[in-house]
């Protein structure tokens, strides 16, 4: 079942990463036509590679720097339905901010580089991101944005994670602020906050830690497909904790 998906245009930021490449896999499965930008061209084969034959449905934009108000509008402006070509007002159906980065350590010696660049990555780019696809989504009467948050978000904060708590909590706190503005246009707004996830990366990063209760990609990408699907119309505002067993 494709929930509508079929007939939708979807922005997925952090599309090449180790989340992201399986939730453009599966909104590409459902029939949607797919737009990521790119920062770094050379992750764009691990992506096609997941896709296969599938791969002509994704339309990747390079040098995309999300971080850049300019470049966000450039990228957003192109990933718009083929039959709203001519229109004034462009932009996706569909929005998911999965784009980001982590940093740990003591406040003491977290720098103001670290700040600015956990704050850049996590919460400017999905506000950016969201701002620039408002108001075509305001123009139809429906739009979903899906916003990736953590668990220190909602935890007041975790020892060695300053920077990227805070951004974290930022991205939450625009989620709710895009579900008020948006309700009445029929546009919502919903963060998950998934524990660890069964990505190479992390395996690569904690090689002797336990992985039974990280989070299959895939599973997440079922839910972010609900989430901007029409079935989760009254779904606005929500913040979903996503573990498995005790996280």
């Amino acid at each position: 079942m494709t929930d509508g998906l079929d007939k939708r245009t979807v922005l997925v930021t952090g599309g090449t990463g180790g989340l992201g490449r399986h939730v453009v896999r599966a909104f590409v499965q459902a029939g949607a036509r797919v737009h990521v930008p790119v920062l770094d061209d050379s992750e764009i084969a691990g992506v096609n590679e997941l896709l296969g034959a599938a791969a002509d449905r994704v339309r990747f934009h390079t040098g995309a720097d999300l971080t850049e108000p300019g470049v966000v509008s450039r990228v957003v402006r192109a990933a718009h339905p083929a039959t709203l070509d001519g229109d004034t007002v462009r932009g996706p159906d569909v929005v998911l901010n999965l784009a980001g980065g982590f940093a740990m350590g003591p406040v003491e010696e977290t720098d103001s580089d670290t700040w600015s660049h956990m704050m850049g990555i996590n919460a400017t780019t999905a506000f950016l991101t969201s701002r620039a696809a408002f108001p075509a989504m305001k123009s139809r009467g429906w739009g979903r944005i899906v916003n990736v948050s953590a668990f220190p978000a909602v935890r007041g904060g975790a020892a060695g994670l300053s920077a990227y708590g805070a951004a974290k909590a930022a991205v939450l706190n625009l989620t709710q602020t895009l579900a008020r503005e948006g309700a009445s246009h029929g546009i919502t707004a919903n963060a998950i906050l998934p524990s660890i996830i069964d990505t190479p990366g992390n395996r690569s990063a904690m090689p002797e830690a336990d992985t039974s209760h990280w989070i299959p990609p895939e599973e997440i990408a079922g839910v972010c497909l609900y989430l901007a699907g029409s079935r989760a119309r009254i779904v606005n505002g929500a913040t979903l904790t996503l573990t498995l067993g005790d996280g």
